[in-house]
């Protein structure tokens, strides 16, 4: 048994649903008319219905699975402005004006979600904190001072310091001031206790697949199990939009995939929140659960379906806490999926500039917890007619002719060529009934190439590796047991299901003869 098998947990599972006795909600088992329907369960999809319910909309919320179980239930739940070094990058792109009203944007989003805390009274574990980028080398230092200047041209809280409060290595540093984390699902499950005394209609593994019909004042949503909805307005809050309408959303995101292990340290850990920006860098907050501070150490992205097996990213980050945090144990590992726009600012808005009634928040890079929210307040303003402040600089129509940008697209899209060709001719050796338990690999049936994975008790699960969305080959992912696109982000369960989209059919299953 290897020392990953030894110390990592078994499957992957986030800390926050752990230990919580969780809301359950029927499936939608008939046709249903509504005024709004938000469509995903997550921090964008719950804030949304319980904003315009507030506002005595009637509000139905559908969700494809569990609520609070996709990204928002995998989330390091940072409420921050301080999104990584973007604010210098931000002034160039689109101006100090509209940078300004990002970081203003942010700020508001997070001290909306602290004023509700308070209000209501809810017990989630938020705790104001400060917010760190830190740096080793000349090149993150040369980063950290050029986004000090912008801190200033914004006139954020924030400076360039010498020393933190974390005993880790670095050379200087750039705070954030009175920033905060908490815990996402007891947040999120306090709001959806006061949605039922609001009358917002909840269901779960009730799955949206289409938009049949939209006119001038209605728009029908349909179902995987036949059904449909019928609505004013329709939320898109799906982390990736479960309909396009000629959007090309697929196109102008990227999906990048990061792994959270929460440990318990030997030593006690400060307060605060610490992010580096070299490129080989890590990041850390804690959670107090049962008395005793866990710390939550992040990182090693990748674009979702490629580069090396992904339990060495797990891997990586033991190495990491075992230096730096003198590691007592592991208690959970889990890993995230963020969707990055090409100008790295979320598409929160109309769907396309011919879609007044249905609504998209998406692009969140891994800065939810405030974009999510600030989406939320968008949406619910555009939906009943007021101005937002913020809405231009967010809406999905938007086009900077940036040349970064183009060039990146244009990259984006020559890798999603790479990937389809490559996949298709990829002729593995494996056969399947080659595989160990608890083993999983791209292999030959009858020719064909195809994927398998044999459990703990000895099943063996085969499907086709060809994606459902827009036929690239997926990938293996050994730190998840899941089978991953490379092109579009999309991913599925070793049986096939969808995990992710933008696919919405299953892998199709194969049968060994």
């Amino acid at each position: 048994m290897s020392k990953y098998e030894n110390t990592m947990p078994q499957f992957p599972e986030p800390i926050w649903r752990t230990q919580l006795e969780l809301p359950t909600y029927s499936v939608l088992n008939k046709d249903h008319e509504t005024e709004v329907v938000v469509v995903g369960a997550g921090i964008s999809g719950i804030t949304t219905a319980y904003l315009l319910a507030k506002e005595g909309k009637k509000v139905t919320l559908i969700e494809a699975g569990k609520v609070i179980n996709g990204t928002t239930g995998h989330t390091t739940a940072k409420i921050t402005s301080q999104h990584d070094v973007i604010y210098d990058h931000l002034i160039s792109h689109i101006g100090l004006d509209r940078a300004r009203l990002y970081y203003e944007s942010n700020e508001h989003a997070r001290k909306f979600i602290e004023n509700l805390v308070k209000q209501n009274n809810i017990h989630c574990n938020f705790e104001k904190h400060d917010a760190y980028l830190f740096a080793n080398t000349e090149e993150g230092i040369k980063k950290l001072k050029t986004e000090a200047g912008a801190y200033q041209k914004l006139e954020i809280d924030g400076e360039l310091v010498e020393k933190l409060p974390f005993n880790i290595p670095h050379k200087k540093a750039l705070v954030m001031r009175d920033q905060a984390h908490f815990h996402p699902v007891k947040y999120l499950t306090a709001l959806l206790q006061e949605m039922e005394i609001l009358g917002v209609a909840v269901y779960e593994n009730t799955t949206a697949t289409d938009i049949l019909e939209e006119n001038d004042k209605k728009a029908v949503v349909q179902t995987s199990n036949g059904h449909k909805i019928t609505a004013d307005f329709v939320a898109c809050c799906t982390h990736f939009p479960f309909f396009d309408g000629l959007g090309f959303y697929f196109t102008r995101m990227m999906a990048e995939r990061s792994y959270v292990l929460a440990v318990k340290t030997q030593d006690a850990f400060p307060n605060g929140m610490y992010m580096g920006v070299d490129q080989t860098s890590f990041s850390y907050r804690s959670i107090l659960q049962d008395g005793e501070k866990i710390v939550l150490l992040s990182g090693e992205s990748h674009q979702t379906g490629q580069g090396i097996p992904t339990h060495q990213h797990y891997e990586a980050l033991l190495k990491e806490a075992k230096k730096s945090l003198k590691l007592e144990r592991i208690l959970y590992r889990w890993s995230a999926q963020d969707l990055i726009t090409l100008d790295k600012i979320p598409f929160i808005g109309k769907l396309t500039h011919k879609h007044d009634h249905i609504l998209v928040a998406t692009g969140y890079k891994k800065w939810g917890m405030t974009t999510g929210t600030l989406a939320a307040l968008i949406i619910t303003d555009l939906i009943l007619g007021r101005e937002n402040d913020y809405a231009e600089v967010y809406k999905p129509q938007r086009f900077q002719a940036d040349p970064s940008d183009i060039k990146q697209f244009i990259k984006e899209n020559a890798d999603v060529a790479k990937h389809f060709v490559s996949g298709k001719l990829d002729k593995p050796s494996k056969h399947p009934r080659s595989l160990n338990k608890d083993e999983g690999c791209a292999v030959t049936v009858d020719g064909e190439r195809c994927g398998a994975y044999r459990d703990s008790s000895g099943e063996l699960h085969i499907v086709d590796t060809t994606c459902t969305h827009l036929g690239c080959e997926t990938e293996w992912n050994s730190g998840d047991r899941t089978w991953d696109c490379p092109c579009h982000g999309s991913r599925f369960s070793y049986d096939g299901s969808v995990v992710e989209g933008p696919a919405k059919k299953p892998l199709k299953r194969v049968e060994l003869q």
